[in-house]
């Protein structure tokens, strides 16, 4: 036997061999006890200390050899491997867990590896098996979207990934790239953004996997081919949802396929609650947009894009119910194939197939999608621009539209390489032997030429076709049969179906971190201004307790039952409080709520301006006067917290009631508002979120006309903060100047004493 099993890099390493296997005559156990842990051969692994950070950020367990299997011991305390100490914060996780780099047919099995930025990293690793791996618990970006209010800086936008950009940005428990013949089945993730990413995986197979309950994507594939993804959960992976006040997803999926991933088998999975449960783009290279290579003509890369996209894909008989957004995306793609799928409760459809061409969608069900709409985006099935669909023996009850089909003048798509290689338009799509039970419309057509529609059954619905004058339909062709495809399952777990206690879009509940896991006490701040701040408690099932506040703050708890409590902290008094107590719940939950609140009034002024004569950049003093013409308009607030999103004040929820704000838009609008607040001496620290410019001038004795923040320029959500000192207690003046010129608005205010 060899000795040198493992190896570190520094000089000194111990190796740690368990007699009782040597004697055995079976694999050695190794104990892994820092980083740059070498295994060479076949080997059981015990976790000799924790944390183990991966301190050079290129794996704490390197896999040197072909051909071998690790197995982690069986006992929880010997197996589990952290890189940071519980508590860290999610964003700030780094490294590696295990990694694999070169070598071919390694099995891992039953691996546990915690607050890691990626669990499990393996490259070029052909033959990989992943068995009974835990990644739970690792990197997560800080979402500062709110229960009341979008926040943009949270969207993902994984629309580049050819650098890793996905696993560089936002980290997974399981990534593997470049590598043919992989399995990965049994494992499983909480707590944390990514799941499994695959790129430029192919001929593998998933299944019997659970991640569930992350703030991504629960699986995400990027230029990987016939692949077998059966029976799994990829449930609650979302962001960018409050019940009835947002739905955006902001790009969040249970299963993500971006960039020509074609000819894999997706079927019998759960991903239900997903921001899309699933999402699928063609990619920026089909689309011309980022060309295979410098230099190529209009010619070459038309011919390039022709017919490129996630081609011919199965799509059968799984879950995609109850997203914020869609049951399924799938854009400028060819020849899919969307089979026996449940879509239920999707907040705007439950299939997008915008310029899909030849996809066949058949005996899906699709009950009550189109709550949250947004746009021409309603229903059940929504296509625009798409050409030769067949939507046929599918059931329609209860969406806001059944299937609605449309063209609209989209220049810029239409001046694109892809377009002017595929596009035909709305044309040549059938609707057939499909039925519809109160649907508010059946059909809807827009700019449709040649639809074939018949043979379908309408009951108690609002309208069975809608078709504007230019949209023509042609008689049905009559299909009774089409090629129902036969698929390989793997995977013994049957999940869909399998959290029916979860079902509605209501059980996505969201915290600073992500969805709750219904399975663990969860406490958010819900609500916080100068009143005092809210937090709403999840999950109790044993009594809540909150320890003794500070004499100037009142704390109220309210039981709504079902486990559920909300908190209300407030202050007794005008000024500045401060609080930090322990919550627990029964003997083993244990948290700090913490705050700051700042009890005064805010005189508000919102004005609109103009680029040509006003523009607040370079005429300030002439957009300082538009504040105190006739069209301003003066208003009070308690608190100054104006998640504007992408509207403007009128849409901030305090100030929906005001009529006067109607004719300021969401456009080429400021805000300037004044506050005076009694302060202890001391250093003060003032924070804002802006989007766009902001400026913050106090005065106060010895403090006259300071700024503490000057971020007078166009910008996305960007968080800014300065200091001012006090020598002695005084009021303080705070003005506050914002400008918005378009897009996504907002203006977040706080103030703290700085320890």
């Amino acid at each position: 036997m060899n000795a040198r099993i493992c190896s570190g890099g520094t000089a000194g390493l111990s190796i740690f061999l368990m007699s009782s296997t040597l004697f055995a005559g079976g694999p050695p156990t190794v104990v892994v006890d820092r980083d740059n842990v070498e295994i060479t051969e076949n080997c059981f692994i015990r976790i000799g200390a924790n944390p183990i950070p991966d301190a050079d950020g290129n794996g704490v367990i390197h896999i040197k050899a072909d051909g071998i299997t690790v197995e982690f011991l069986d006992e929880k305390r010997d197996r589990e491997m952290m890189g940071a100490a519980d508590g860290t914060p999610w964003d700030t996780l780094t490294g590696i867990g295990i990694m694999i780099d070169g070598q071919k047919d390694v099995t891992i099995r039953g691996a546990h590896c915690h607050r890691y930025k990626v669990g499990i990293y393996a490259k070029h690793a052909d033959g990989l098996t992943l068995q009974d791996c835990d990644v739970a618990g690792g990197f997560a970006t800080h979402l500062r979207s709110t229960p009341a209010a979008e926040d943009g800086s949270d969207w993902l936008f994984p629309h580049n990934n050819d650098n890793r950009e996905w696993v560089n940005s936002f980290g997974a428990g399981i990534c593997v790239e470049n590598s043919n013949g992989i399995t990965i089945r049994g494992c499983y993730s909480r707590q944390r953004q990514n799941g499994i990413i695959i790129d430029r995986v192919n001929n593998s197979r998933l299944y019997d996997n659970d991640f569930s309950f992350l703030s991504g994507w629960g699986l995400a594939m990027w230029r990987s081919n016939r692949n077998v993804i059966t029976r799994n959960a990829f449930d609650f992976c979302v962001r960018g949802y409050s019940h009835m006040v947002y739905n955006r997803g902001q790009d969040s999926a249970g299963i993500l396929m971006f960039e020509q991933c074609s000819d894999n088998i997706i079927a019998e999975n759960s991903a239900t609650h997903g921001g899309d449960c699933f999402f699928g783009f063609a990619g920026r290279e089909a689309l011309g947009e980022a060309p295979p290579r410098e230099g190529m003509s209009a010619v070459e890369l038309e011919a390039f894009c022709k017919a490129r996209g996630n081609n011919n894909n199965l799509l059968m008989n799984n879950d995609f119910s109850y997203a914020p957004a869609h049951g399924i995306e799938m854009t400028f793609s060819f020849n899919n194939k969307f089979i026996g799928n449940r879509m239920v409760d999707n907040a705007i459809c439950g299939i997008w197939g915008g310029y899909s061409q030849g996809t066949l969608i058949a005996e899906n069900t699709f009950v009550n999608n189109g709550e949250m709409a947004y746009g021409l985006e309603r229903g059940g099935v929504n296509i625009e621009h798409g050409f030769a669909n067949l939507i046929i023996r599918n059931d329609f009850e209860r969406n806001k539209c059944g299937v609605h089909l449309w063209s609209d003048p989209d220049e810029g798509l239409m001046n694109s390489p892809w377009a002017k290689a595929n596009h035909v338009g709305s044309t040549n799509n059938t609707i057939q032997k499909n039925s519809f039970n109160g649907d508010a419309i059946a059909i809807q057509l827009r700019e449709c030429k040649s639809t074939h529609v018949g043979d379908n059954t309408y009951k108690d619905v609002g309208k069975e076709i809608e078709a504007d004058e230019s949209s023509t339909t042609d008689k049905p062709i009559f299909v009774t049969n089409y090629n129902k495809p036969d698929y390989p399952v793997f995977g013994e777990t049957r999940p869909v179906g399998a959290r029916p206690e979860l079902r509605g879009r209501e059980n996505i509940i969201m915290h600073e971190w992500g969805p709750w896991d219904h399975a663990s006490p969860m406490v958010r701040l819900s609500a916080s201004d100068s009143r005092g701040d809210v937090y709403d408690v999840f999950g109790a099932s044993e009594p809540m307790r909150v320890g003794a506040a500070p004499q100037d703050i009142d704390v109220n708890i309210d039981d709504k039952g079902n486990g559920q409590y909300t908190v209300c902290v407030t202050p007794r008094d005008a000024g500045i409080a401060s609080y930090s107590m322990p919550l627990t719940i029964g003997r083993e939950f244990k948290t700090t709520i913490s705050g700051t609140i700042i009890r005064t009034s805010w005189d508000l002024t919102f004005f609109k301006w103009d680029r040509e004569s006003t523009d607040p950049r370079t005429n300030l003093q002439g957009w300082r006067k538009l504040a105190d013409g006739s069209t301003a308009v003066h208003l009070k607030s308690d608190g100054l917290n104006l998640p504007f999103a992408m509207g403007g004040p009128k849409d901030v929820p305090e100030f929906r009631q005001q009529a006067a704000l109607q004719a300021l838009g969401s456009e080429l609008f400021g805000t300037i508002a004044r506050t005076s607040v009694p302060l202890s001496p001391g250093k003060w620290r003032i924070t804002t979120r802006s989007d766009d410019g902001v400026r913050i001038t106090i005065n106060a004795p010895g403090l006259k006309d300071q700024h503490v923040i000057d971020n007078w320029t166009w910008h996305g959500p960007t968080v800014d903060s300065g200091e001012f000192e006090l020598e002695r207690s005084a009021s303080v003046d705070i003005l506050v100047e914002h400008f918005e010129i378009d897009g996504y608005a907002v203006l977040e205010f706080s103030l703290e004493k700085v320890e």
